[in-house]
């Protein structure tokens, strides 16, 4: 080990004040001290730093290009702790945090955006999947927590409600409805309807509301992926129904006409 970070700004105040003395008073050390650290330093180094003659110091060669990296070692160290010092504040550590396509296409980025400028030194891992999945991972500890439809009690679970969103039926915008417009499903004609698949969660409820609101449905199609669905909707003359959280993009008001549920309403 050549010098600790104390001998090496011992040294650059002494060779800067060429004299000991001097840079005693500037590192509020004795001078007796400083010139101790500098003879460890040359002792460590086999090299002589300085030339000592008459209370005067004159580097050597040595002495001289020893400075020069002692300047940049400790700008850097500077620099570094500056750099670290931006990521006080906040909360630290890691989160494992598992996401329903629904949410991950629209309101994981502002919200992620906003957490991680908050708390620069935590360490954030998110999962996309259906809500079997995530459930299933936070039984199993690989996730801290995850955000799904409401569902039963399951034992090893806590849940708490974080937020209401309401259904929508999302058609393409040719579909003759007028955005925005809440509709009974009863009064329309026969649906052809995009439905997640029969382990979502989403699906029992879905079934059950359709059969209650005395929706026609012509013919079904299982997609377990948002975006195909919505390529799906955008292309064709089928439909599906989805919350009204995962059609936020600026751009969903021209692709989608998307129709509250009314009779009763869904959420």
């Amino acid at each position: 080990m050549h010098g600790t970070l104390k001998d090496l700004r011992i040294f650059v105040c002494a060779y800067e004040e060429r004299s000991f003395t001097a840079a005693a008073l500037r590192v509020h050390a004795t001078q007796s001290g400083v010139s101790q650290h500098v003879k460890q330093l040359e002792s460590q180094l086999g090299v002589q730093l300085f030339l000592r003659e008459r209370g005067r110091i004159r580097p050597t060669p040595a002495g001289d290009l020893y400075y020069r990296q002692c300047v940049e070692v400790l700008r850097g160290y500077d620099q570094a702790g500056r750099a670290v010092r931006a990521f006080a504040g906040g909360l630290g550590g890691e989160v494992v945090a598992g996401l329903m396509p629904t949410l991950t296409r629209c309101a994981l980025a502002p919200a992620l955006t906003r957490f991680v400028d908050a708390n620069p030194n935590v360490l954030v891992s998110v999962v996309e999947g259906f809500s079997a999945t995530l459930t299933d991972m936070v039984l199993a500890g690989k996730l801290d927590f995850a955000i799904v439809p409401a569902f039963g009690e399951t034992p090893g679970v806590r849940q708490r409600r974080m937020h209401r969103t309401a259904e929508v039926l999302v058609s393409s915008t040719g579909c003759g409805l007028p955005d925005l417009a809440a509709v009974r499903l009863g009064d329309l004609a026969p649906l052809k309807l995009v439905m997640p698949a029969r382990r979502n969660v989403r699906r029992p409820l879905l079934e059950a509301y359709l059969r209650a609101s005395g929706a026609v449905v012509e013919r079904t199609m299982e997609l377990d992926t948002m975006h195909g669905t919505l390529d799906v909707v955008a292309r064709s003359d089928w439909k599906t129904i989805l919350p009204a959280v995962m059609l936020m993009h600026a751009g969903d008001a021209t692709a989608f006409c998307r129709n509250p549920l009314a009779g009763p309403p869904l959420e």
